[in-house]
């Protein structure tokens, strides 16, 4: 059973703080619990109701969606499949940016204001209604139990959103001190605040983290540098999201902290689309979430097949988020998971369009190809790969003391075998490389279109 204050927060606190916001999260929650069992032709029926919903309401009260349903003869009551979708053009973040007022609703309220951190490219404005923040706020809380650890569990959070950084001001600080969440900026990994970061971990002896797997990786990969042990806390389960979670950063997190590691995917803008199980099943949110995979031109793949992860967010209707290209590449799972959750599955989550590389020859490939030979390197402390163009690759490396030119001519050289004879690869040796504005970082980013 969980401690008494965990329980009085979870039951009570949180609950009261959810209704003062006007969210619905634990009505929500209370459904999503029983959902996640249902036989999937039940939750298909689901989803095909609540789509149809969702497509009604767009038709009267967006005028975006009004324009296109109008234009392309679409009439949202006659819906009874999800293949009824395919009827619609793909929403772009460059279709948002130009019609940005015409995707709120008449009747919305309360709208919040959100973007993107902008680390792929320009940020993208848009709005939230307070719908889509309950639905988000109890797939979360719903996956977080999974793990056997509950809001009101102490917690530690490394994030580094501007959103949230900027929020502290004196009731957002009482809340977290009434969830027992406390938050450690991302943006700033020198030795001194990793110094810091761990001197709060271990004071504070959380239940769960929580955070970007490149900050948290960071912090573990420190902790034993400095000898310092982390493992001897009490610590869960550590939730990692926002980032491509690679196999390295798992094991380190694991490891350094003795607790399992549990994988997220998701963002502002699509939302909390998946989570892994214990059993490891990355579970979709179905019942809040559509997801298709497609090609380049469109086509839905089958399951096995790496495409482009397409949502429609069914809590969106202040604000429709309706086939939104993510920029995600990932595949789709058919197999049950051993946790019997009849929730579709994610089989691999392969990273953003532009953590994909190509070679001279016009081969795709993914960064891992060139992650790998960096890694390999002992005088590598850090780095980041940047595909310039075709014909040019930086990359920028934070040397150590093991670093000497047959390291330079190492990586040039296994960099050439995949891209290239004849690219260009440039060794920048730098002090640091920053994060992006987000506070996450990125390996591997790429000009080229793949």
């Amino acid at each position: 059973m969980p401690p008494l204050y965990t329980r009085l927060v979870a039951n009570l606190l949180f609950p009261l703080h959810e209704r003062f916001k006007g969210h619905n999260s634990v009505t929500v929650h209370r459904s999503l619990e029983a959902s996640q069992w249902w036989d999937s032709g039940r939750l298909r029926e689901l989803q095909v109701q609540r789509l149809r919903a969702l497509l009604l309401h767009a038709a009267g009260h967006v005028p975006y969606y009004r324009q296109v349903f109008r234009d392309s003869g679409f009439n949202p009551a006659t819906v009874t499949e999800l293949t009824a979708l395919e009827q619609l053009p793909l929403l772009t973040k460059g279709s948002i940016r130009a019609h940005l007022e015409d995707f709120k609703a008449d009747d919305a309220r309360d709208l919040a204001h959100f973007n993107t951190g902008g680390s792929s490219g320009e940020p993208l404005i848009f709005f939230i209604g307070k719908e889509r923040i309950s639905h988000d706020v109890a797939a979360k809380w719903r996956a977080t139990r999974w793990w056997g650890v509950d809001i009101g569990d102490p917690e530690i959070v490394v994030w580094g959103s501007p959103i949230e950084l900027g929020a502290q001001d004196r009731l957002r600080a009482l809340r977290d001190r009434l969830l027992r969440t406390q938050l450690l900026p991302a943006f700033e990994m020198s030795e001194q605040k990793l110094d810091h970061f761990i001197a709060v971990i271990r004071a504070m002896r959380p239940r769960m983290l929580f955070g970007y797997p490149s900050a948290i990786s960071h912090i573990a990969r420190h902790a034993q540098k400095r000898a310092q042990p982390m493992n001897d806390l009490g610590i869960q389960v550590a939730f990692v999201t926002s980032e491509r979670l690679y196999d390295d950063q798992r094991d380190i997190i694991a490891g350094a902290f003795g607790c399992r590691v549990a994988n997220g995917y998701g963002g502002r803008d699509a939302g909390f689309i998946a989570h892994e199980c214990p059993q490891g099943g990355m579970h979709i949110t179905a019942e809040d979430i559509i997801v298709e995979i497609l090609d380049s031109t469109g086509r839905t793949l089958a399951p096995g097949q790496a495409g482009e992860v397409v949502i429609t967010h069914l809590a969106t209707r202040e604000f429709p988020f309706i086939r939104y290209r993510t920029g995600d590449v990932a595949v789709l799972d058919d197999k049950p998971c051993r946790c019997g959750r009849v929730l579709p599955l994610l089989r691999e989550i392969q990273g953003r369009t532009t953590d994909f590389v190509v070679a001279a020859d016009g081969t795709v490939m993914h960064g891992l190809a060139l992650i790998y030979i960096l890694r390999d390197q002992p005088g590598v402390e850090a780095f980041k790969i940047i595909q310039e163009s075709l014909e040019r690759t930086r990359v920028l490396v934070v040397p150590n003391n093991s670093f000497d030119e047959s390291t330079r001519a190492a990586i040039q050289t296994g960099l050439a075998r995949r891209l290239g004879s004849g690219v260009d690869i440039v060794v920048e040796l730098v002090e640091e490389i920053a994060a992006e504005k987000s506070g996450k970082f990125r390996y591997v980013v790429s000009h080229v279109a793949a």
